[in-house]
């Protein structure tokens, strides 16, 4: 065995010229809402409850693209500001009554600021080891074929495909 090893033949040290462990393939679901901001809302929910209740941790990660307006930051920094006036506006008027009624117009202003900025996209980037094959198949087949999303007309990236690295280069650029 010693002369084996020392010709380099042992099956135990093989050189290998590449990775023995396979980078997991991504795959994204785009999806277009045009201007209708409650849908993808609706979709966003929809993705959150699944990834919680299928423990779907960073399987299936998504991000609203809203090319007119820029990123996610900009919404999330703008309901901070309206919670301290609403707030405010719940205490003046007594009660449970005022602090439901100010949630409900933060909420509006939110959806009107939102459709006035034009279209919102969703990308959805499904992100599955190569033993889970089937249940990435199962994935793909269910989330075109759900309602807030088949209405999106949902568009299938795999890695093969030309528009591949454009938008894993989008996905990462958004927030």
């Amino acid at each position: 065995m010693a002369n084996a090893h020392a010709m380099g033949r042992s099956h135990l040290d093989f050189e290998s010229s590449a990775s023995q462990t396979r980078i997991m393939a991504h795959i994204y679901i785009r999806m277009d809402f045009g201007t209708d901001e409650e849908k993808a809302q609706q979709a966003r929910h929809k993705l959150d409850v699944w990834k919680q209740a299928f423990r779907l941790d960073k399987r299936l990660l998504y991000k609203l693209d809203r090319p007119e307006s820029g990123t996610n930051e900009t919404d999330s920094k703008v309901e901070p500001a309206e919670k301290p006036a609403a707030r405010a506006s719940g205490k003046t008027a007594g009660g449970a009554k005022g602090k439901s009624a100010g949630k409900s117009s933060g909420a509006a202003a939110e959806k009107s600021g939102s459709a006035a900025n034009g279209k919102v996209s969703l990308l959805v980037r499904l992100y599955f080891s190569s033993h889970e094959k089937l249940s990435e198949q199962r994935w793909l087949d269910r989330i075109p074929s759900e309602e807030p999303f088949k209405t999106a007309s949902p568009k299938v990236v795999h890695q093969s495909d030309p528009e591949f690295e454009s938008t894993d280069k989008q996905f990462e650029a958004l927030e």
